[in-house]
């Protein structure tokens, strides 16, 4: 049985067994780093009324974070003497599972040609070999004609700077760009043919600590990521001015064709921006049981946009702490990244992180109302793009 399974099987008994002091195993399991910070914060704000479903989400959280996480939290259960003496009643549970095999057993030492464990690994996943990885452009804006500034979208801004950095991109930010302005910018980013545009737009690198002068020229690698923090609406961004851009003409300058140094390499958008002004609602979630490559390829292909929000819905940005979306992906990429984990995979938790988030709202006629998010990424990848760490 593996441990999820294990968790499953008991489920009912942990919930009620862990209600009776909720701050404890929250602290025991944030100590022990199953839990992230934000999530740590998020669920310590809790009453009494409200003690039993904080403990089936945080359950849920764990379980949703895979079958290691699932084992650390079932170790932690059983060796931990707090959690031993506080909760005596979990001795009476099954909460042993079967390791699953780390490498597959070969079953025979005769065969002379097998191939090695990761022998096909390549024809799977994006190659990234060049260091640095690649560009990462953000796209900040902050300050619109209206006077009325997107506070927190500093910290989405240097989030994504410091995940990015740490897995080997340069990355590149230009603040409060027009209609416009944004589409030049992108148009230079994409063939990087006169270098003058740097100056144009104002183009910071990140240098660890902040945004300063770029030092070097500016070459793409295996891998481009974009990210467009703005407004927005259906299918489009917005520019400083207000005017829309459509999504889809910034991801066609990227496409691939015979001269373009990216093609058949992994393009990635993160939108932060809404899709339109409806609120999402929360609803009520019910328990189940639970060969070679061609030598050419469409020119759309290698592509993955992720949105912030659904169609014709709005995006959750907090002024102190960020957006729901990019915070949540930045922490995803750091939890999930050094394990090997690839984009998409990561993106699935994201979508779940983000899901269960819950926020308030205040209405045109002033009434506050609760507020939901879900994100959506669409891709057209031919392969897994795995992102390491270049350094801690």
């Amino acid at each position: 049985m593996s441990a999820q399974n294990a968790i499953t099987s008991n489920k009912t008994a942990i919930h009620e067994i862990l209600s009776g002091d909720f701050r404890l195993i929250l602290n025991k399991v944030h100590e022990n780093k199953l839990i992230t910070q934000r999530e740590y914060n998020n669920l310590k704000s809790i009453n009494n009324a409200n003690v039993e479903a904080h403990v089936i989400e945080l359950v849920d959280k764990i379980m949703n974070k895979g079958e290691e996480k699932c084992k650390d939290f079932l170790n932690l259960l059983q060796t931990d003497g707090d959690v031993k003496g506080t909760f005596p009643q979990l001795a009476s549970l099954q909460l042993t599972y079967t390791p699953l095999l780390s490498k597959p057993v070969q079953v025979s030492s005769c065969q002379q040609d097998v191939l090695p464990q990761d022998g096909n690994r390549s024809k799977d996943v994006y190659q990234i070999n060049s260091r640095p990885v690649g560009l990462c452009v953000i796209i900040n804006n902050e300050d619109f004609l209206d006077g009325k500034p997107r506070r927190g979208t500093d910290k989405d801004a240097q989030s994504l700077a410091e995940v990015f950095s740490w897995l080997g991109f340069r990355v590149l930010m230009c603040k409060d760009l027009t209609k416009d302005q944004m589409d030049q910018a992108l148009t230079f980013v994409a063939g990087l043919a006169d270098m003058s545009q740097l100056q144009k737009f104002n183009f910071k690198e990140w240098n660890g600590s902040s945004f300063v002068d770029p030092q070097q020229v500016l070459e793409h690698g295996d891998a481009f990521i974009c990210s467009i923090l703005s407004h927005g609406d259906k299918c489009v961004v917005w520019g400083t001015d207000k005017k829309p851009l459509p999504i889809k003409e910034i991801t066609r300058k990227f496409r691939g064709c015979d001269q373009s140094v990216l093609t058949g390499k992994p393009k990635v958008f993160l939108i932060q921006a809404c899709q339109g002004g409806k609120i999402q609602r929360g609803v009520q979630l019910m328990e189940t049981d639970d060969d070679t490559s061609p030598s050419t390829i469409t020119e759309d292909a290698d592509f993955l946009v992720a949105m912030a929000t659904v169609e014709d819905h709005a995006a959750v940005r907090n002024p102190l702490d960020g957006s729901w979306f990019v915070q949540s992906l930045c922490e995803q990429l750091r939890e999930r990244c050094p394990r090997g984990e690839d984009i998409v995979s990561i993106l699935h938790f994201v979508n779940d992180d983000v899901a269960h988030r819950k926020g308030w709202y205040r209405s045109p006629s002033g009434e506050v109302k609760p507020a939901r998010q879900m994100p959506e990424p669409k891709f057209t990848l031919r392969k897994k793009l795995v992102l390491q760490p270049q350094h801690s």
